[in-house]
């Protein structure tokens, strides 16, 4: 991912304000929540539901044969402003781990009501992009 260091810094937390893709195909992963194989919400704590969340996505594009350097793009929806703190400890522990170089992709946050599951604090989308084959 290519980040412009010309674009406005981020003022709320760890991401980068715009990310570029290489050429290829976009992969959308759907919004994911901390849910384990069975469905089941095994923690109700935010920061352990968005590490778990991030492990889904990184199934799913694994699934696709990539990884969080193709992500160009989080979309990120949380149940309350009371669980941003949550999001936040959880996002800067994930993100140590998967992008140990500091750039972290562009990431919309959302507060909303509810999610479809009244256990999930958390959901969130990815971007990303397969890099172009090479000719």
């Amino acid at each position: 991912m290519i980040t412009y260091q010309d674009a406005p810094l981020p003022k709320f937390g760890d991401y980068s304000t715009l990310g570029l893709g290489t050429p290829g195909e976009v992969v959308v992963v759907a919004g994911q929540m901390g849910a384990d194989s069975t469905g089941a919400f095994p923690t109700s704590d935010g920061a352990e539901q968005v590490k778990a969340t991030f492990d889904n996505l990184g199934a799913a594009l694994a699934a696709a044969g990539l990884g969080f350097e193709h992500v160009v793009g989080f979309r990120t929806y949380v149940v309350g402003r009371e669980m941003i703190p949550e999001f936040m400890k959880g996002r800067i522990e994930k993100f140590a781990e998967i992008y140990p170089s500091g750039v972290y992709p562009p990431n919309t946050l959302l507060i909303i009501g509810g999610l479809v599951e009244e256990a999930a604090r958390v959901e969130i989308e990815a971007l990303a992009v397969r890099p172009a084959a090479a000719s």
